[in-house]
């Protein structure tokens, strides 16, 4: 048992400290995803090292010292989504004059029954729907819906990356782009909002770094550093959602809210973990909604298994012109934009 314990330390004490070195190969950037994870085994790893520690071994200091630095590593990243954190964004009373709300999912393109996604729209009833994942098949099935919402922007695609918003809101000239692949699409969109402010949406699915999908994370990170440039020089209102294929602790997530000045409602709420619906003990968030900071939040909730691989995400969020006096935007420094840069030159010269 205790060769056993070693062992899995090792392992552990190694998946942290790989995660830390900045390289994009997918084999490097896997380690951000299962934090919660690697940290929950560490911690049972120093009670087990509590109850077989030696104490002639130097081995055994050395390895609770090092199980003990993970997990104080790790929890300065999990810390900022448990409830003993400060929000980031600030609760409000609804009022349905000043608020929008999103309904996202990744639908899974293998999924076919679109019936449990179609009664879900309906129960929520929000301003927005976001579908990722979504082929011809599903945009026939989805159709359903568009006497509800009269305004769409739809990319049906077999590759597992076609997306199809729906909105009761106007549409001010939709845009479908391809920022860094000529098969992942991007949806961006301004809504003119009852009360006459008129917001930016961006809609985004990156590719994962994984060995089925892309070999690095270069085309996903310098997706979402394309994003957050252009977000963090407009002047609107904005939201960004969608499957980003990146954990929201992670260092490319990170510099985008900051390079973007965007907000993460999570925070101080939880995790809202929406991969993997089907495995719980696999689990992290990879399902996003960040928005500037003149957004307040009504409310947050991860809803119910539609038969995909992702559990779906609703948000309500009410724009206040006090708001941003109200709540700290994240910034960039020099360093941060260079690396921006940087990110977005090494996606150009790759694709």
């Amino acid at each position: 048992m205790k060769n056993f314990l070693t062992g899995l330390s090792l392992l552990l004490v190694a998946s942290t400290f790989i995660s830390l070195i900045k390289h994009q190969a997918w084999w490097i950037r896997i380690f951000d995803f299962p934090i919660l994870q690697i940290a929950g085994l560490t911690v049972l790893c120093l009670f087990g090292f509590a109850f077989y520690f030696d104490h002639r071994s130097w081995f055994d200091y050395l390895m609770v010292l090092a199980l003990t630095g993970c997990v104080g590593y790790m929890s300065y990243f999990i810390y900022p989504y448990t409830f003993l954190a400060s929000p980031q964004v600030l609760s409000t009373d609804p009022d349905p004059e000043r608020s929008i709300s999103l309904l996202t999912a990744n639908v899974f393109q293998g999924n076919r029954d679109a019936q449990p996604c179609i009664e879900l729209i309906k129960q929520k009833d929000p301003d927005l729907v976001l579908l990722l994942e979504t082929d011809q098949w599903w945009v026939d099935r989805i159709a359903v819906i568009e006497n509800q919402y009269p305004y769409k922007v739809t990319v049906p695609l077999d590759n597992a990356y076609g997306m199809a918003l729906y909105s009761k809101i106007p549409m001010i000239n939709p845009k479908v782009e391809y920022l860094m692949e000529k098969k992942v699409p991007s949806i961006h969109v301004a809504l003119e909002l009852p009360y006459g402010k008129t917001i930016k949406l961006h809609c985004l699915h990156p590719k994962p770094p994984s060995p089925t999908e892309k070999d690095t994370s270069i085309p996903r990170d310098a997706e979402l550093m394309l994003v957050a440039k252009l977000t963090g020089f407009n002047d609107y209102p904005t939201i960004v959602a969608g499957d980003l294929n990146d954990v929201a602790w992670s260092h490319t997530t990170r510099l985008f809210q900051r390079v973007s000045g965007l907000l993460d409602p999570r925070k101080g709420r939880g995790f809202f973990n929406t991969f993997h619906a089907k495995i719980p003990i696999f689990r992290w968030p990879l399902d996003h909604v960040f928005h500037s900071n003149d957004f307040k939040l009504v409310a947050i909730e991860r809803l119910p298994d539609i038969g995909s691989d992702h559990f779906p995400i609703y948000i309500n969020l009410q724009y206040q012109k006090t708001a941003e006096q109200q709540q700290d935007e994240p910034t960039a420094d020099r360093q941060d934009q260079k690396e921006a840069t940087e990110k977005i030159q090494e996606g150009i010269e790759a694709n």
